[in-house]
Parts: structure tokens; sequence; C-alpha cells
């Protein structure tokens, strides 16, 4: 089983920015954590960030066609207001894609609290720490064994 993980803007600075709503792992160490857990359920993990929002829409285009089977996508701050990112993600619907927010995004400021792109996902997983990336790994391989 094939998984992309895209993850948005800042998200490269996990570990230095706002670390009480972050914690202090670095994006390396999300990167590991997640290699290590795609390998003890056999999934083979392809990993993308970008702080820019047209190569997150390539990508996620590019998925399409190169087999990818499940996409989870922590798109930050462009979840709540990308309408390109949210028509690039409704684009197809072959392939299962669940969004995670480290932070419980209903809990934060006002703009936060709605995301734009979640509605064209299968599912969303908010404030679950790190582990939500595990939880939607989790759930995009559920997904897929029901299909």
């Amino acid at each position: 089983m094939r998984i992309l993980l895209i993850n948005g803007p800042n998200l490269n600075f996990l570990g230095i920015r706002d670390r009480e709503t972050y914690g202090s792992t670095d994006y390396n160490g999300l990167l590991s954590m997640l290699h290590e857990y795609a390998l003890k359920k056999d999934i083979s993990l392809s990993c993308f960030q970008s702080n820019h929002e047209g190569e997150i829409i390539d990508r996620i285009q590019t998925a399409y066609f190169d087999g990818t089977d499940g996409i989870v996508i922590n798109p930050g701050a462009y979840a709540h207001y990308s309408y390109a990112i949210r028509d690039a993600l409704d684009s197809y619907h072959t392939i299962p894609k669940i969004e995670v927010h480290i932070s419980d995004i209903s809990k934060r400021d006002e703009f936060r609290r709605v995301s734009v792109t979640a509605p064209v996902c299968e599912g969303m997983i908010s404030g679950e720490g790190l582990n939500g990336y595990i939880m939607a790994m989790d759930k995009i391989s559920d997904i897929l064994k029901n299909h």
C-alpha cells in the first residue's frame, strides 16, 4: 500500500515554531516516527512538504498517476482558505484522503476553526498531536481494506 503524506506551510518548522501548540519534536523526528510505523504496517510512505500552494496542488495531482493509494494531508494554514487545494483534493475520488491537524483547530483562533479542505476528504483528525498522522494512516488502511 502506497500512502502519500503532504505537509503544508511551516510544518518543516516543527520543534521550532510554537512549541506549546505543536510540541518539541522536530520535522525530521516526525518523519522518522512515521517511516518506522509505516515499515511495521507494510506501508510504503512517501513524504512531501512545501510552503507553496502551487507545489502542493502539483503533488496532489501527480498522486493520481503515480500509484498512490491514499493521501494523508496536513495543509497547515491553507486548510482555512485554499479553495485551490480543496479543488485539487476533490478532483478525483479514487484515492482516499484524510486531513490531519496537530492541534485541535476547533479550540484555536476563530479563523482556524473552519477547514475548507476537510469536506472533500474522507475524514479529519484534529488535536491528537503527532499521533494524528498515525491515526490517519490507519484510517487510510481501513478504507482501502474495506473497498
